[in-house]
This record gives structure tokens, sequence and C-alpha cells, in this order.
């Protein structure tokens, strides 16, 4: 081994060669990132050991160090970025994503829960949970946090198929006791029960995190958010997830059922579902109140834009959530959604904010979608940037992947010229690799393997 200082470098450890980015911290949402919140290396190594980043620095740096017959993995015009974080998105809803013509309630009803039911069926679960962990993987998705059904198979369906694959998902059994086919509602003692043997079987265990799930106030009985916000009490690490404020039509059904609340809002506040663990999906329509309310008890906004415009559900206001103080993430939603790439969901994040008049910039889009997400997750000690000691989860963007990228690379000359051409015109094309805990487990063809050459001591930039 050799130390370097006070990094010790193994003669197992694994390296990669590219350009580098990660973020330090928020970069803000001006053409200029804050200052000291980003890192850029525009031909840097990433050194991991055992699933874990080690070191990062300039390749002229650190090449001449490496023990002799180190490894190199050389990803040519690769731009290595963390993996991908994706703060709302249904495992069961793969096969509703493009389904035509109708809002949110009829959606549901029409597509997404006879969808739903055939995961009663454990073989059905299983396929369609290592399905989805292949497709995320592809599209460069990491991390996640995901709806799953009522039935408490397709939670361990998806956490097994996770764990195959070295991935640290946070998901759950989706809570729903009125207003569903019967095929698919629990019962509200029923629901806690299951998720708390969920949550006690897979939290924690190894890179999985339980979420409390209940889907929407309008499907779950008062006595269902009681426990739900009971058992939230009861586990205040874990993650709590539901949908709020994504439809106006939604949103007149709840002052229907709850008349003696204030607000949507106040229903989750009401139940004690509202904290710095609560991810609400959407909140499009929603005032300076709730944003202060949001505020106040750290709860988070997952801003789904390809579904809220699929859907034509509404346009959500980043620029007045953000100077509120509320902790936004970015999500695809999908199947509302209609992409897993969050390249995409950035293009079409930045597409809302424009109808809004307000802006996103790369900057702040990439921010996001890796430690931003990861803040929001309460796992930014563990994944969202290259810091040493965190999961060695990243993904390789190649900026030529496409006729389109190509042809603007070639009038691109500053890096956020290039974040940008990736963010609008990039998809799962863009994805040359993901790799997870250090491992390559996906990698877009034999064309765009990379290099992996030993590398003496004396190995020089450029060499």
């Amino acid at each position: 081994m050799t130390t370097v200082n006070d990094t010790i470098l193994l003669e197992d450890c694994e390296v990669h060669r590219g350009a580098l980015l990660h973020f330090l911290d928020d970069p803000g949402n001006d053409p200029d990132p804050r200052q000291g919140s980003m890192a850029f290396i525009e031909d840097g190594l990433l050194i991991t050991h055992q699933g874990k980043i080690l070191a990062t620095g300039p390749a002229s740096e650190w090449l001449p160090r490496l023990p002799s017959g180190t490894a190199v993995t050389r990803w040519q015009d690769g731009l290595i970025v963390p993996g991908f974080i994706d703060t709302h998105v249904h495992m069961p809803q793969l096969g509703v994503m493009a389904s035509y013509g109708t809002q949110l309630l009829d959606w549901l009803e029409t597509y997404t829960f006879p969808h739903e039911a055939r995961f009663s069926d454990v073989d059905w679960a299983r396929t369609e949970a290592s399905r989805f962990t292949d497709l995320l993987l592809r599209h460069g998705t990491t991390s996640a946090l995901v709806f799953c059904t009522s039935h408490p198979q397709s939670v361990d369906s998806l956490f097994e198929a996770a764990e195959e694959r070295s991935m640290g998902l946070t998901a759950g059994k989706v809570m729903m006791d009125r207003y569903a086919p019967d095929d698919l509602m629990d019962t509200a003692r029923g629901s806690y029960n299951d998720s708390l043997a969920l949550l006690e079987k897979w939290h924690r265990r190894g890179r999985q995190r339980y979420a409390i799930t209940p889907r929407f106030a309008a499907t779950s009985t008062p006595e269902q958010l009681a426990l739900a916000g009971r058992l939230a009490q009861e586990h205040p690490d874990v993650m709590v997830q539901t949908h709020w404020a994504e439809n106006t039509g939604e949103i007149d059904w709840i002052r229907e059922l709850f008349p003696e609340r204030s607000s949507y809002l106040d229903v989750y506040d009401h139940y004690g579902l509202l904290g710095d663990h609560t991810v609400l999906a959407h909140g499009i329509h929603i005032n300076h109140g709730d944003r202060k309310r949001l505020a106040e008890t750290g709860s988070r906004i997952a801003f789904c834009p390809t579904s809220n415009t699929f859907l034509g559900s509404g346009l959500f206001d980043f620029r007045n959530a953000r100077e509120a103080g509320v902790t936004v993430g970015l999500a695809s939603d999908v199947g509302g959604g209609t992409s897993l790439s969050m390249l995409t969901t950035m293009a079409e994040a930045y597409k809302v904010c424009r109808l809004r008049g307000q802006t996103m910039t790369p900057w702040q889009a990439f921010y996001l979608a890796t430690l931003g997400n990861a803040r929001v997750l309460h796992q930014d000690d563990q994944i969202g940037n290259f810091k040493p000691g965190k999961h060695a989860d990243f993904v390789v963007l190649d900026q030529n992947a496409s006729p389109l990228l190509e042809m603007k690379s070639a009038y691109t000359t500053t890096l956020m010229e290039a974040l940008f051409n990736l963010m609008i015109l990039g998809d799962d094309r863009a994805v040359a690799a993901t790799i997870v805990a250090g491992n390559i487990r996906y990698q877009r063809s034999a064309s765009s393997a990379p290099d992996t050459s030993s590398q003496p001591l004396t190995h020089k930039q450029g060499a």
C-alpha cells in the first residue's frame, strides 16, 4: 500500500479516469455557482476501495502515486458525476407510462389501479422489480424514493432486487383503505401491521431504507392516517412519502372529505405526518402559508415536472418554494412522469420554470439530481458526491451520445454549456455506464467500453 496525504492507496483499489464533477453544497440558481459549492477536475482520478470512495484528484498528481500495477479505467471524453437520485417514483407504474388523455383522478382509476392489482402475483412483482431496477441503472439512477403497491410482496421484491444490484433504495407499501378497488385496499390496522413488519425487516438492512407510504389523504381513512402518523412518531428516522396538492380536483375532494381541517396540508399536519423526514410529491397549488408551514416543519417537496405537464396538473413554483426556505427535490414520478431519465427531468424542470418566468441553471439541476436529492432523503452522509467514505455510486455521461449532442459539442466552450446540453438534449443514451458500490452495473454497449490498463508508478498524464 501507499500513503499519500493521509490517504492509504491499497493494491486492490479501483481507479476511474475522466472529467469529474460533483457538488459540495447548494450552488444557488445564478449563472455563477456559489464559491466552494462545486468541484470540477478536467482530467481526474476517482479512486475507490471495497465499494467506497477513497480519494479524488487530478490525474497528473495521482497517477504517479498509485501502487504499481494498479488498473486504471479510462472513460475517454466521459464526464463522471455522482449517481442520480430520484425523490419520487412508482415501481409498479412502468406499464402505465404514456397512457393517453386523462387528468390525475381519472388516470388513477383508468390506468393505475388495474395495473397495480397485478402485483398480488409474487412472480409478477419480482419480474417488474427486476425490470424497474435495471431501467433505473440504464438511466443513471442509483438511488430513489419509491412507491410500491399495497401488497407487501411488492416491497419485498423491490428490496430484493436492489440488494442484488447493491443499490440503496428507500421504499414502502402503499397504505390505502378507501376509494380504491377491493383488490388494492387494505385496512387501517392491517396497513399499520404490514408496514411495521416490512420496516422491521428492511429498514437499514444494508443500504435499504423504509418509507411510510399513505397514497394520499383521499384514499386513507382518518384512522389509517392516524396510525401512519403514529408509526412515523415511533420511528423518527424513517421517511414518510405521500402526494399533495397536485390537481385542483384532488384538492376539492380533500376539502369535502376533511371539512374540519383548514387546508390540505393541515390534514397531514393534524395526523402527525409532517416533519423533516417527510417528502410530499408535487405541491403545485399551494400558498405562502403552506410554504411557511413546510419550512417550519422541515417537510420537503418532490418537484415532478414531467408528470405535472403530462397530466395537465399545473406548474410548480420553484422560486417561491426556495425563497420560503422549503427543501425541494427533483423527481421523475414515473408512471405519470414520462421518463426515468433525470436528465430529461431536468429539462422539463427548466421548461416549467421558464413558463413561470423563472429559471433553473444547470448547476442547480445537477445539484438537485445528486447532492440535493441526497439531502432530501437524509442520505448525504453516504451518497450525493465524491467525498471519501461515501458509496462509490457514479455515472459516466457521454457528451456526444446522440447526433444533436455531438453537433452541439462543437460549439461548446464552457462547462455550464456542456451541462446545459446534457440536461436539455440528453436522455438514457447519454449514460455510458452506471457504477454502483464500485461495480459497473450498466454499460451502454461494447462501443462505450472504457480503456482499462495497468499503470506503472511513473505513468504521466496523457501518456
